[in-house]
């Protein structure tokens, strides 16, 4: 009996992190939304997954307005697996729980936009790591890339303009 009240208590955190991960996204600016879904679009669509991956946590982002209504935008985001089998449709954080028993998954996105869109050149960059594989050597490539992306049209490297 003395269980029940633990597993209550556990049973309310597990909701309220989901519920705090769906209202973390939902308060993501759209250019940064677009980069999630693609993302998790990615990740989903990997034949090895078995799981649904929804947007967990923000772990750095930067952008940098470049003039004429271009926007260069860095991510570096967690997902995590959920209850639902891979390929569900609608999938949110009510509908499929988050599981605590699988690693989380470390992505990090870049891309150009205009005018809110996300342009095809260059191609928009997508790197989702498990996160006990994840090295710093890794997260050093994927922003030098997400640099020279920037770089090679003029404007100021992401990490110089810093979190926003």
């Amino acid at each position: 009996m003395r269980l029940l009240p633990f597993a209550l208590l556990l049973a309310a955190g597990v909701f309220l992190t989901s519920a705090e991960a769906q209202s973390s996204f939902s308060k993501l600016p759209d250019t940064y939304k677009k980069g999630v879904e693609l993302a998790v679009q990615n990740v989903n669509a990997h034949e090895g997954v078995q799981q649904h991956f929804l947007f967990f946590k923000t772990i750095d982002k930067s952008q940098i307005e470049a003039g004429h209504d271009v926007t260069y935008i860095y991510h570096n985001f967690q997902l995590k697996a959920t209850k639902c089998k891979r390929g569900t449709e609608n999938a949110d954080t009510t509908t499929c729980a988050f599981r605590n028993d699988r690693p989380l998954i470390d992505c990090a996105v870049c891309y150009k936009t205009y005018a809110g869109a996300i342009e095809t050149e260059p191609k928009p960059y997508v790197n989702c790591v498990h996160k006990p594989a994840l090295t710093e050597d890794m997260k050093k490539e994927r922003i030098e890339y997400c640099n020279k992306m920037c770089y090679s049209s003029g404007s100021p490297t992401l990490l110089a303009v810093g979190s926003q």
